[in-house]
């Protein structure tokens, strides 16, 4: 799927919503029961081979879609602190770390289908050109499409290469003007309030710019959020499918 595509989906009034799953969080069994696709934890930042093999075969289950999930194997800081890696570093820890899902996936005969890279790695890809590249070369070598954030450098770099990008948005997470996630470090990053949350996922819809839209798996309101979602977009007639459900 390319970034028009995405916008197609999104501008017709359906939408798809995606968790990150398979970090060893209780939710998952729940969430699945929920989303349309799920992006499975390749075991470096969290999880492990069990935990990722339940997830996958309840994934599976349910008929979400399953894509990947890489990380910086920290997983003291969860993937979340920033790394200083070279283009070349940064595609081949992608390259691994799926490796080990498919392995995993296809026990169960479940294709991945998309890459979404964890926490900094997926931050730090939206705008420094060597991490982007290196996200894009392992998108491209392992002929998935990228989720990431829409009008970013990673977007950009994608559709010159040829790879597909599902642009994804944020219901809970607060945004600055130029359209950039306010980061966790900073105060009010993540949205509280029922009525701002409802309105942020409305405006996400209404603008046309995203395909998915992501629930994290880690957070303790997560199944809470995910329900939200499914009403208020169910109260405003938008249909929650896969963005690889062309149907409709």
């Amino acid at each position: 799927m390319n970034d028009s595509e995405a916008r197609t989906t999104a501008g017709s009034q359906q939408v798809d919503l995606n968790a990150d799953l398979g970090e060893g969080c209780p939710n998952d069994r729940a969430l699945l029961g929920l989303v349309t696709s799920t992006s499975v934890c390749c075991g470096a930042h969290a999880g492990s081979p069990e935990v990722m093999r339940q997830t996958l075969r309840m994934a599976c289950a349910r008929g979400v879609v399953i894509g990947a999930h890489p990380g910086y194997p920290d997983r003291e800081g969860f993937g979340r602190r920033e790394q200083d890696i070279s283009a070349e570093d940064c595609r081949r820890l992608i390259i691994e770390q799926v490796g080990v899902l498919e392995a995993l996936a296809a026990e169960l005969g479940a294709p991945i289908r998309f890459l979404k890279p964890h926490g900094a790695l997926y931050n730090q890809a939206q705008r420094q050109p060597g991490i982007a590249s290196g996200v894009v070369a392992a998108a491209a070598e392992l002929r998935l499409p990228l989720l990431g954030q829409p009008g970013t450098l990673l977007e950009r770099l994608a559709i010159e290469q040829g790879v597909g990008y599902i642009a994804e948005g944020f219901p809970d997470r607060r945004y600055r003007a130029d359209g950039s996630l306010v980061p966790r470090s900073e105060p009010n990053a993540i949205l509280h309030d029922r009525d701002e949350r409802e309105a942020q996922l409305l405006r996400l819809v209404a603008e046309g710019r995203v395909a998915t839209l992501c629930i994290h798996g880690d957070d303790p309101r997560a199944v809470a959020n995910a329900e939200l979602v499914r009403d208020v977009l169910g109260r405003h007639g938008i249909v929650i499918r896969s963005f690889l459900d062309t149907a409709g």
